[in-house]
């Protein structure tokens, strides 16, 4: 299963930067063993003022699984965070696709079209940390579903 981040904005060299960049590359080494392509991160910038919201739907591969971070979203816990993941790759999803808005989210149209809301919790989180938070959270994901020793309960 592919997976993709369309991000608004562009990441600044930094260690936000740094930080999606190592877990991006941990998600593949540890995800290609059980069935996942690498993450692909594409980030979308509205320079002709079309609307946030409606160029992350257009950059949506038909058919894809689509994971909205959004502050209505519902929390969930890392174990059923990967046990998402396994799921959908085991029904044969081809693509699963994360979005992340700018600085006001998404509209109401794209939020309608998500497969599901996903919150990190009841505070309001920087789109530019929100990518370190869900890459993250996909490492964690291959990870528990590997066996690996990173995840602790």
């Amino acid at each position: 299963m592919r997976v993709t981040v369309l991000a608004i904005g562009r990441q600044k060299s930094g260690p936000e930067g740094q930080l999606v960049t190592d877990y991006l590359s941990r998600f593949d080494t540890a995800g290609r063993q059980l069935g996942f392509g690498g993450v692909t991160l594409t980030e979308i910038e509205d320079r002709k003022g079309k609307g946030e919201s409606r160029l992350l739907e257009a950059a949506i591969p038909d058919g894809a699984f689509v994971v909205a971070l959004d502050e209505r979203g519902k929390t969930t816990n890392s174990r059923a965070f990967a046990g998402l993941l396994a799921q959908k790759r085991d029904e044969g999803i081809r693509d699963m696709v994360f979005l992340i808005g700018g600085a006001d989210g998404h509209d109401a149209q794209l939020r309608s079209r998500a497969d599901r809301l996903l919150s990190f919790g009841d505070m309001v989180w920087p789109h530019m940390l929100a990518r370190v938070m869900l890459t993250e959270q996909l490492y964690r994901a291959v990870s528990i579903l590997s066996g690996a020793p990173y995840h602790r309960d």
